[in-house]
């Protein structure tokens, strides 16, 4: 399943996954040897490959002609693609989407070769050991579309409201993919408002961008108790004939900022949140569908009302989910607990660049996506850290002015970057790796932080929990314990959601995941174990008293 709803019907569009592949490994003791496998899917989860880490060839083939466009939607994490042995195309980070467009293609049964590597290198600066588990293969969706001699790459609607009025303002871009001039005119629909762009000549190889503004007597507003959601609709025609269309949706909702809270459609919301990795032990990170739809079924009756991303942009069909369901979204781009050597390697800026640049206009028409993040632990108690934060911070506000921006920091007392963000974000983990009490550690913090450029600005914890290994208990309730992950996220959540200055929390985690092997020192069954259910989403002693605790703060302040 691509997406949620169809986003064309007058392209041709069919996906390439969703039914079964070859895959051959290139390294190791079964190198060389095929086998067939079902797509998109984690190699980790192939028998005989739960530790893989190489390359791997995914092999296909598909009927077409003219041109063609590919649109791969994840692949883990460096990806090179080759048509008809020929390549096509290269790309580095498993959760961004990247496309490549062939023109006059021959007709006939093409086949199509994906070359997946999830081999740590210092060519690769966001994928490296970590907290969390770097999976190979094709992850998410790869989609084949006929394309004529114009399409439309992109739509962007960014909803405005003023003296009570709700408009649009919109961004089409379309591209001449030809090498002679195009005459084509353009159409977008939202509700009952259309433009209309006559009498456009586009020159060989022209991209352009078209804007315009509609404006609405009576719309529904998105919101987390009504979620409505509205399709806009883009045409272009070439002789009186539909060539292209796309579609996509939106909510009608704006986010701002005031000194201590973080509001939607001006109202002052209370996040209530989970870090969410995309991680299951049947499925890695390749979640299909259901398991998506049971997660957000756990975390709403959890009684939360916002995920984060932690710590990568995540799958579009998850977006959808919470975009129908009014889950708010802190997404983030790709970087976890990067040291200044880490941030010093040359790869490094370029790489978490452009993964902003993929993210946000790839999910800018989400709704439910309220707030965008970097650079999660990484080196910002340096100078040097500090010039990588205020790019990436700088480039979000280049693609995107309607949402603020944030960072998680671990920093206690010493990030020199709290200036840069529109919302100051911590980690912290009292009564797990230290033993302050909660709701004085909380209070020193916030103090330290009206000190600094951070003051004044809403404040977040973006991550608080404790560890708990399923079915661990014992009488005296020591750590790692059920009982004591319960009893430490009580103290936890109170402290942190009845701080009058904080307006919202994170709790680590939704479920334990698979980390890398490197870490296996400080996690027991190299798991991250503080998900409030494990990997098989079953419940700990903590979901009851979490459930309760959110259950009994609103949605709004």
């Amino acid at each position: 399943m691509i997406r949620a709803f169809d986003t064309h019907k007058v392209r041709t569009v069919k996906e390439l996954t969703g039914q079964l592949w070859q895959f051959t490994p290139c390294q190791g003791e079964h190198a060389g040897q095929s086998y067939t496998v079902a797509t998109p899917s984690c190699w980790e989860t192939y028998p005989d490959f739960g530790n893989y880490r190489g390359e791997g060839i995914y092999r296909t083939t598909f009927r077409g002609n003219g041109n063609l466009r590919l649109e791969c939607k994840g692949i883990s994490h460096t990806a090179t693609l080759r048509l008809d042995g020929q390549e096509i195309a290269k790309h580095y980070n498993a959760y961004t989407i990247f496309d490549v467009i062939m023109t006059d293609v021959p007709e006939g049964i093409h086949t199509l070769e994906i070359t997946a590597d999830n081999r740590f290198s210092e060519e690769s600066a966001l994928h490296i050991p970590n907290d969390y588990k770097s999976y190979g293969g094709i992850s998410r969706p790869v989609v084949l579309e006929q394309l004529s001699n114009l399409y439309i790459r992109q739509i962007l609607v960014t909803p405005l409201h003023e003296n009570g009025i709700w408009s649009t303002q919109i961004s089409l871009i379309i591209k001449n993919i030809t090498p002679s001039s195009q005459k084509c005119s353009a159409k977008l629909t939202i509700h009952d408002r259309e433009i209309i762009w006559n009498d456009l000549e586009l020159a060989p190889q022209e991209q352009r961008l078209l804007t315009g503004l509609l404006t609405f007597e009576q719309v529904e507003e998105w919101s987390m108790e009504t979620p409505r959601l509205y399709y806009v609709n883009a045409v272009l025609e070439q002789n009186g004939a539909a060539v292209d269309d796309m579609i996509d949706r939106f909510g009608f909702r704006i986010v701002d900022i005031d000194d201590k809270h973080i509001l939607i459609n001006e109202k002052a919301v209370r996040i209530k949140g989970f870090c969410r990795h995309e991680d299951h032990p049947q499925f890695g990170c390749a979640l299909p569908f259901a398991a998506m739809a049971a997660d957000l079924d756990i975390i709403k009756h959890l009684g939360a009302n916002s995920v984060r991303t932690s710590h990568y942009p995540n799958d579009e069909l998850f977006l959808d989910l919470c975009d129908e369901q009014g889950i708010l979204v802190w997404e983030e781009n790709h970087a976890r607990g990067l040291s200044l050597q880490n941030m010093q390697n040359p790869h490094f800026e370029p790489q978490a660049e452009q993964v902003i640049r993929e993210m946000i206009p790839a999910h800018y028409n989400h709704p439910c996506i309220y707030i965008w993040g970097i650079l999660n632990e990484c080196a910002s108690e340096t100078e040097y850290g500090k010039e990588c934060y205020a790019k990436q911070l700088s480039l979000i506000k280049e693609l995107d002015q309607s949402r603020p921006h944030s960072f998680a920091s671990c920093k206690f007392k010493t990030d020199l970057c709290l200036g840069l963000p529109d919302v100051v974000s911590y980690n912290i983990y009292p009564k797990w790796y230290h033993d302050s009490p909660v709701d004085s550690y909380l209070e020193d913090l916030y103090q330290w932080i009206q000190t600094t450029g951070g003051k004044g600005k809403p404040f977040l914890i973006t991550e608080i929990g404790a560890g708990g290994i399923y079915g661990y208990r014992n009488p005296y309730h020591s750590k790692w314990t059920e009982e004591y992950q319960a009893e430490a996220l009580k103290n936890q959540l109170h402290g942190v959601l009845e701080n009058e200055n904080c307006c919202g929390v994170y709790i680590w985690q939704f479920c334990d995941i698979r980390v890398e092997e490197e870490w296996f020192g400080c996690r027991p069954r190299t798991m991250n174990n503080k998900g409030i259910v494990d990997e098989y989403r079953r419940s700990k002693l903590s979901y009851d008293v979490v459930k309760k605790i959110l259950s009994s703060y609103g949605n709004y302040f």
